[in-house]
């Protein structure tokens, strides 16, 4: 313990005074009374009873000390719990009735049949999205800024079909749009961005500071309708009586870059590399960004009431591996590690479409469950990421689009029945979420949509079964 100014002077002046042999011992008992008076005013009445009144006073500077420095302890440990208890506290929904896919993600046990969903499975091939488009007269961007009209949207395959998870129905640029960057759709040219950033010093004047990407930047951008549009699909769930999870999503950082320089899917397709070689400061310094939002945006999709979460790096095919590996992958694993620290039992799963050659590095990195592309051998897909995660895909949506397809047969219910155990056959019905390759494009049959989902689990029940 440190002695304190008072006790450092009270203890030169006893050493001096009451031991040292000098001439000041001999000083007569009034004159060394005079020097120490007692709590009451009394001076000293002998030597003896100075020194004694001399310790006191030392230990009670002593003891004073000691009690201010145990207030000061205690007001940091009383700041240090108000601080804990001000750091964000995360919370997942409880899960559906349903839960089979999120069992299958997770990989904590074996599951009693393969769980299916689709990409893209709300919107162009269903007659009803067409119908409920027609009716509101909105165009697709359009219904992104209605929540009952992405409500209305999502749910409509899973009345239709027996679906194991619904997807949010929104898009992946509406993070570029939450950053100030314009999106439109003209229609016949797919989605664009008119205003792109033209050079890499538009990125400090045209793109907000990882310090501004807040929890309320979030509510209070475009993304704030998302949410919405969460909350209110989770209410029509419980409303109609469909309990099985949801799942939230984005884009990735790399595919949002790409758009947000180049403009278009169909143009400027060299932009993303030119970009990260000419320029790889700034591009590091936007895809953290977009990382950060990405982040923030996922979690905010959770606490809203998403089950689920899935990442697209959509446009990973536009990048060479070595630019992949140096810039894309980093981002993905930053996304990955925080948002399963925050949401251990929120499954997350990702897509690195035209990259699947990253597959192995991604099953490392805490993602739950890896997505096949078409391009990707079923036969090595498994031991590509071993057990460390669960796989997704990749059923070709051409199987469904009736009539004769690419390969010169004539597309049936048998043929779909066929295709359906076939991919089940190749990778097994466990850990597995039966889904596509690519989304679906608009002309895919319906009924075939339906005779595949049937035969998925149907057939997974039965080999579930023979094991």
């Amino acid at each position: 313990m440190k002695l304190s100014s008072l006790g450092l002077l009270f203890v030169a002046s006893l050493s001096v005074e009451a031991f040292a042999p000098n001439a000041n011992s001999m000083r007569s008992s009034s004159a060394r009374l005079s020097l120490t008076v007692g709590p009451a005013g009394k001076p000293a009445s002998s030597a003896a009873e100075d020194l004694e009144l001399t310790r006191e006073i030392i230990m009670g500077s002593l003891g004073g000390q000691a009690a201010a420095a145990a207030e000061e302890e205690s007001a940091k440990e009383e700041s240090s719990s108000a601080s804990s208890s001000s750091e964000k506290v995360y919370t997942m929904p409880a899960p559906p009735a349903n839960d089979l896919m999120i069992r299958a993600a997770l990989g904590r046990e074996p599951t009693e049949r393969t769980p299916v969903w689709l990409f893209r499975q709300a919107g162009r091939h269903l007659p009803e999205y067409h119908a409920y488009k027609e009716k509101t007269g909105r165009s697709f961007l359009d219904m992104l800024n209605h929540p009952e009209d992405v409500a209305e949207c999502t749910m409509q395959p899973c009345r239709r079909y027996p679906m194991d998870a619904a997807i949010l129905f929104s898009d992946i640029l509406v993070i570029a749009e939450s950053l100030g960057i314009e999106v439109t759709m003209p229609g016949g040219v797919g989605i664009l961005v008119p205003n792109p950033l033209k050079g890499p010093e538009e990125v400090a004047t045209r793109i907000p500071t990882m310090d501004a990407i807040t929890s309320d930047f979030i509510a209070d951008s475009k993304l704030g309708i998302v949410l919405e549009s969460v909350r209110q699909i989770r209410a029509k769930m419980v409303e109609e009586d469909i309990s099985i999870p949801l799942i939230g999503f984005s884009g990735a950082p790399f595919t949002l870059m790409f758009y947000m320089i180049g403009g278009s899917s169909r143009k400027n397709l060299d932009s993303g590399m030119t970009w990260l070689n000419e320029h790889p400061e700034e591009s590091t310094k936007l895809l953290d960004v977009l990382t950060k939002i990405i982040i923030e945006y996922m979690s905010a999709q959770v606490e809203s009431g998403a089950h689920m979460l899935q990442l697209f790096e959509a446009m990973g095919m536009m990048l060479e591996k070595k630019e992949f590996e140096e810039f894309a992958l980093p981002c993905l694993e930053k996304i990955a590690i925080e948002l399963k620290s925050r949401y251990p039992d929120v499954p997350l799963m990702v897509f690195a479409r035209g990259a699947c050659y990253a597959n192995e590095k991604l099953s490392h990195m805490g993602f739950d469950v890896i997505t096949m592309d078409g391009e990707v051998e079923r036969s090595t897909a498994r031991d590509i990421v071993g057990d460390k995660t669960g796989l997704q895909g990749n059923y070709n949506p051409r199987e469904l689009i009736p009539g004769v397809g690419e390969d010169g047969e004539d597309k049936t219910a048998d043929t779909v029945r066929a295709s359906a155990k076939q991919l089940l056959d190749d990778l097994g019905p466990q850990r597995l979420i039966a889904n596509l390759g690519e989304g679906l494009g608009g002309k895919e049959s319906p009924e075939l949509v339906q005779v595949f989902i049937d035969t998925i689990h149907e057939y997974s029940e039965e080999l579930i079964k023979k094991d």
